[in-house]
């Protein structure tokens, strides 16, 4: 049986590197963000699709998986 690490929010499910996530950001330091960049993304259902089952909906890809820049 596979156990699953627990996902860090601050960390693209793709990459590992920090998702810089404005969301994150402010739910972490309660001060108050603009916009994500995500929130008005478009994102393909196949580079979504490659996002671990148990880390979807709890993190962020950063911008560099999210415009496909990113392995």
């Amino acid at each position: 049986m596979q156990v699953a690490l627990p996902i860090d929010p601050n960390q693209c499910p793709l990459c590992g590197q920090e998702n810089l996530c404005a969301m994150e950001v402010e739910r972490a330091s309660g001060v108050k963000q603009p916009p994500c960049w995500c929130s008005q993304a478009r994102f393909e259902a196949s580079l979504l699709s490659r996002i671990p089952e148990h880390a979807r909906g709890k993190a962020c890809l950063c911008a560099a998986c999210g415009k496909g820049d990113a392995p």
